[in-house]
């Protein structure tokens, strides 16, 4: 493909993600099977290309005078790589495959940047109307942050420790050439360093066995702090795929009950390959459609739906898609799994509510709101928990939360709280 061609091939695609709520690999994967003739080179630097616009789309916008049509944000990446308005100009010659000609209006806006400085949601390359949600959650630190959730993010791996040990597969893994080591937190993470594919990973020996699972580090914390302990009964209340099945399983050491809830079949039929393959098998898949489990149980883990803003580092579109309507939207299924929640706990239980995301309308604002509708619970200081659960292990953070991000730990952003029913069925 020509320079200019990959420019068309980019503008279309970054077309698509707007149209559909499709993620931005699996659309990225969709677009190239369905054109052959791209060869591994440009499939890489269309690819690259596209990630870039998507992390920096505040930014470009703003250089092209608050257009972000997917045209206009191709134009301001090129002039990021250093390109001169007249280098752009060449590449927008008309040609065939590639785009079309500059307007005198784009023309224009490549020749005059924009004057005075940045407003902070450009800077931090967010949407602006999380502004003042960002600001709660970082203070200070929101350029620092929020600039840390626009890099590239690593590949982290949860050593399943019913089919092996943290050392024997880190050994494997350098034995194959693989710059693999320990994550500073979790003690059964591990960090691919460089530019291996996860991919590539899917396909090893290791994988395949069942010894490894990709999990960022922040979420194999969260398990942790589940404090599941072997013989117990814990319910994973929104499980998707079972990643946090699988890791409770582990914990667990294959011994006890895990009941795995979902309302959607389809990432349910995920959990039987997915344990059969980790060699867990105490987890029962449980529709959620047909109501909520019955009896009661020692844990139960709410990792609910959110507007993943933790994950904004490896899912860069999900920040131009969030809207102040479908947060609300979320606030309401959150509040609704904390209810159920509560009523499977028993006495003495516990309830650990999750995220994947950094914004307190999601975190600190639920859990406020469902203590004082169910005084019978309070919360369980996360250090102390992760201490028992981990003997000698660093805890990460301060307070009596886990809230995790790239600048202050090194992980994705995750919220975690732990909470006890010290007073009998929830309300």
């Amino acid at each position: 493909m020509t320079p200019s061609a990959r420019l068309q091939a980019a503008i279309e695609i970054l077309t698509g993600l707007e149209a559909r709520s499709t993620p931005a690999d699996r659309l990225l994967r969709d677009w190239f099977r369905a054109r052959r003739y791209a060869g591994s080179k440009d499939r890489a630097a269309i690819g690259e290309f596209v990630f870039t616009i998507l992390r920096h789309r505040a930014s470009f916008g703003w250089r092209m005078g608050g257009d972000e049509s997917p045209r206009a944000l191709v134009l301001a990446a090129l002039l990021a790589e250093g390109k001169s308005p007249a280098d752009v100009a060449a590449l927008f010659d008309g040609g065939k495959y590639g785009p079309p000609p500059l307007s005198d209006a784009e023309t224009a806006r490549l020749s005059t940047p924009p004057s005075g400085e940045p407003p902070l949601y450009v800077q931090g390359e967010f949407p602006a109307f999380l502004e003042s949600e960002l600001v709660r959650a970082f203070g200070t630190d929101l350029i620092a942050e929020t600039r840390a959730l626009c890099a590239r993010a690593p590949v982290d791996l949860r050593v399943n420790t019913l089919k092996a040990a943290r050392e024997d597969v880190l050994c494997a893994l350098r034995g194959d050439g693989v710059a693999a080591g320990e994550t500073p937190y979790s003690p059964i993470g591990i960090r691919i360093a460089g530019e291996r594919l996860a991919t590539d990973l899917r396909r090893s020996a290791l994988f395949e066995s069942g010894a490894i699972e990709f999990q960022d580090e922040a979420a194999q914390i969260a398990a942790i702090l589940c404090a599941a302990k072997p013989g117990e009964r814990i319910c994973d209340l929104a499980a998707g795929a079972g990643g946090k099945s699988l890791a409770l399983a582990a914990a667990m050491e294959n011994k006890g009950e895990i009941v795995a809830c979902d309302v959607a079949a389809q990432r349910l039929a995920r959990i039987g390959p997915r344990a059969a393959r980790a060699g867990a098998t105490i987890i029962t898949p449980c529709l959620m459609n047909h109501g909520l489990p019955t009896g009661a149980f020692d844990a139960v883990l709410i990792d609910a739906p959110c507007s993943g803003s933790g994950t904004w580092r490896r899912q860069p579109e999900l920040k131009w898609r969030t809207s102040p309507e479908w947060l609300a939207g979320l606030a309401a299924v959150q509040r609704r799994l904390l209810a159920d929640g509560a009523k499977l706990v028993r006495p003495g239980g516990r309830l650990i509510y999750a995220t994947c995301s950094v914004l307190p309308g999601e975190n600190e604002d639920r859990v406020a709101e469902f203590l004082a509708r169910n005084p019978q619970f309070r919360v369980l200081p996360a250090g102390p928990v992760w201490q028992v659960a981990v003997p000698r292990r660093v805890w990460p953070v301060a307070g009596d939360k886990f809230r995790a991000s790239p600048y202050a730990t090194g992980t994705d952003g995750f919220f975690a709280c732990v909470m006890t029913n010290a007073g009998g069925p929830g309300a």
